[in-house]
């Protein structure tokens, strides 16, 4: 399967600002994922999808045999400072059309509300767009996750419909999967918009 993808979207790229660097998730990342997982705090809101700290291993098996089946380009970001504070991912790849999904994000709860996930969200936009030519990116999440789709909305993506009984929570519960995109007239747009954001946060920065 993987082999019948262009190159350019079975590669995992390395792209780097100033408060975020993503780069291909390893083997190597676990004791770092594992220490931003530290307290499982993340794991508390039920209607999420963030592994704990003790499974850190084991999900990054998980998502490096999807991405070998070429199912998702797997992320791993870093602050400024080069400490691993979360993940993010590609999927839903359709080369053809040309679209794909961001989502599976997740970060250390010290650096949520940061410019991180703004910086991050910008350079993935960017790379899907630019680089690889998507003419749509779509976001998913829990109708029951109210923050993630308010920041989704900020981001500057259009709310396309919810998906009933679309898929279900980790507990077991069926999901409702609120959808939304951003298409390729949007982009110039959506991307002032990233970065009158960041330029905001930078000048609120000590």
């Amino acid at each position: 399967m993987a082999a019948s993808i262009p190159t350019a979207w079975r590669q995992v790229p390395v792209l780097t600002g100033r408060h975020a660097r993503l780069e291909p998730m390893s083997r190597d990342h676990v004791e770092g994922l594992r220490a931003a997982l530290a307290g499982d705090e993340l794991t508390a809101l039920w209607f999420t999808q963030v592994p704990r700290s003790a499974d850190a291993a084991g999900y990054v098996d998980a998502v490096l045999a999807a991405q070998a089946d070429g199912r998702v380009l797997p992320f791993v970001v870093r602050d400024a400072g080069g400490r691993v504070v979360g993940s993010t991912r590609f999927y839903g790849l359709e080369a053809d059309v040309p679209k794909l999904s961001i989502g599976y994000t997740w970060y250390a709860p010290d650096v949520q509300r940061t410019g991180i996930n703004t910086e991050t969200k910008l350079l993935l936009l960017t790379h899907a767009f630019e680089t690889l030519g998507c003419i749509s990116v779509v976001f998913e999440t829990s109708w029951f996750n109210h923050r993630s789709r308010a920041a989704i909305a900020r981001l500057g993506a259009k709310q396309d419909g919810v998906l009933r009984n679309h898929k279900r929570h980790t507990d077991g519960s069926p999901r409702d999967t609120v959808v939304f995109s951003i298409i390729d007239g949007e982009w110039p747009a959506v991307k002032r918009n990233l970065l009158a954001k960041l330029a905001r946060h930078e000048q609120d920065s000590p």
